[in-house]
């Protein structure tokens, strides 16, 4: 019996010991598949100026990508504005806004989102102004994305047309950092990665210094900026080296400059070749900076 038992136990540990080897197997084939798989090609220039304070070019692709973050599953959506907030969309209209041609704003609203509209360029912009603020905006790209890295729900929050907050689908998706969703376009990418997956609604929160100039036009106090996105600081007061290349009248790819303008500045929303992003629950509140100090 004890050799029976012995003959028995041997023959069912075989099928066992099979399986098991099959894994191995399949796990080996699947690892040599997956290094035998192309990288993801990520788009950039290495020709362009360098950007100040750093070895990395504008647009780098070899810039170190941002570490990915899971950010929690709700921050600040549909966060009621405060009592001091001015509400900028409200799901409804788009009383607030204008096209940049000063003309009225003709994106769709529905479903308590506005969408941008179709084709490329006229983006919204508000009507008001503001010096130093706190700005809450929630955005979505598109539910189904077919293109890769800029192509990809490419928009932004653009400030006074001369500086840009990326809006992009950076989900298991690469592109140039300074680049990528919440990053300071062609200046600094984002801390981390917390976009995200394409259609579902993100959050970005936003708080603005502007620059200031003397009577002579000397800049006298750069631009900054804080920017939490689903929750995660991405931008902890950030100086600006300067306007963001593309935008406002400036070549892209060109060497980051300031400009100078009035302290007081608008939002806009980028309309970029049609991306259709979704915006909704938008306020702002002014922080009244100057007149404290």
């Amino acid at each position: 019996m004890k050799s029976l038992s012995l003959i028995h136990g041997s023959l069912s540990f075989r099928p066992r010991l099979v399986a098991a080897l099959g894994l191995a197997a399949l796990a080996a084939i699947s690892a040599t598949a997956q290094n035998a798989a192309p990288k993801q090609e990520i788009e950039g220039f290495t020709n362009t100026s360098i950007l100040p304070g750093t070895p990395w070019h504008q647009h780098d692709p070899n810039r170190p990508q941002p570490p990915v973050v899971t950010p929690g599953e709700t921050f600040s959506q549909m966060a009621p504005a405060p009592s001091d907030a001015e509400v900028l969309f409200d799901g409804k209209d788009l009383s607030k806004w204008e096209s940049t041609r000063g003309q009225a704003a003709t994106w769709k609203v529905q479903d308590g989102y506005t969408e941008v509209s179709m084709p490329r360029g006229n983006d919204l912009r508000t009507k008001g102004k503001w010096s130093d603020f706190q700005l809450h905006v929630e955005w979505a790209t598109p539910l189904n994305p077919t293109e890769h890295g800029q192509g990809r729900g490419n928009s932004g929050i653009l400030i006074n047309n001369q500086y840009e907050v990326q809006v992009l689908d950076s989900y298991n998706d690469k592109t140039y950092p300074d680049g990528q969703a919440g990053a300071i376009y062609g200046q600094m990418p984002p801390l981390v990665n917390a976009t995200k997956p394409p259609g579902q609604w993100q959050t970005y929160d936003i708080i603005w210094e502007s620059p200031r100039w003397n009577d002579k036009g000397e800049l006298t106090q750069k631009a900054y900026i804080t920017v939490l996105h689903n929750g995660v600081v991405i931008q902890h007061r950030t100086e600006l080296i300067g306007s963001t290349d593309g935008i406002g009248g400036g070549a892209w790819r060109s060497p980051s400059v300031y400009k100078k303008h009035d302290a007081a500045v608008f939002i806009e929303l980028q309309n970029h070749n049609g991306n259709p992003d979704r915006y909704r629950n938008i306020w702002i509140r002014d922080l009244h900076v100057a007149e404290r100090q």
